[in-house]
């Protein structure tokens, strides 16, 4: 019975080098939630690559819910809960927006727009740490940013980016950017995962027999991870995250 349940179901049977690089991606997304952060795109293309464009998102869902679980336990102390307050009504909004048109809108013209507006906030985010040290206090930067995050992680899970953009504005210390993304991420994934379920069908039992075998692979890189993020001094932690996010955004516009 056990057997019959976590069979790969035909559909979802791949080469040996799909499974390799399917390993890979997830082993990265565990770097990702321990704190690593602006590397969540090549997950994205990795699975894309291996799943196909939509078929991944069902497959990419579950595996970042069951690492917010190791992210939001870990970093749970941390969290700076007035910058939720702020962003997940509008991400809320973003994810029914991103439902309502997902659909219909083109992959690549979603993807190329997304890449250039977060090229975009990178510049700026690397012109306000040569000028000056004031943060946008706007509460429509928050609303923006928040409308834009949850629209692009509904579409594509591509939201890292532009959270990243919107805590590092917020000059936050490097466990409270990792504990506050790490809480809004897990409400918002939760809050996705019934219309990945009912409504774009991307989430099923034959999924979710893919992601047994990629459990493991994920928690091995969020404790590398966890190492990693330990080693790294706050202002490096700082231009690290600000050069993946922008490698990140370039793989977006050119893939």
């Amino acid at each position: 019975m056990t057997d019959s349940i976590l069979a790969i179901p035909q559909h979802f049977q791949i080469s040996m080098t799909s499974w390799i690089i399917a390993i890979v991606a997830a082993f990265i997304l565990g770097l990702s939630k321990a704190g690593v952060k602006g590397i969540g795109i090549i997950i994205v293309i990795m699975l894309a690559i291996v799943f196909g464009a939509k078929a991944s998102t069902g497959i990419l869902l579950p595996l970042l819910i069951f690492a917010d679980v190791f992210a939001v336990s870990y970093y749970n102390r941390h969290t700076e809960w007035k910058h939720l307050r702020i962003l997940l009504p509008w991400m809320v909004l973003g994810v029914l927006l991103g439902v309502w048109v997902g659909k219909g809108l083109p992959e690549e013209q979603f993807r190329r727009g997304l890449a250039i507006v977060v090229m975009v906030c990178v510049i700026m985010m690397f012109w306000w740490d040569r000028r000056t040290r004031a943060v946008p206090k706007n509460k429509w930067f928050g609303a923006i940013m928040g409308l834009s995050a949850g629209f692009a992680t509904m579409i594509g899970n591509s939201a890292g980016p532009l959270a990243i953009i919107y805590f590092l504005a917020m000059r936050l210390p490097k466990n409270s950017f990792i504990g506050t993304a790490a809480w809004l991420f897990f409400i918002i994934n939760l809050f996705k995962l019934p219309f990945h379920i009912w409504v774009w069908e991307t989430v099923s039992f034959d999924s979710l027999a893919v992601n047994v075998r990629l459990l493991l692979p994920v928690v091995a890189g969020f404790f590398l991870g966890v190492w990693i993020v330990k080693k790294i001094e706050e202002d490096n932690y700082r231009r690290l995250i600000l050069a993946l996010t922008a490698a990140g955004a370039a793989l977006i516009l050119f893939q």
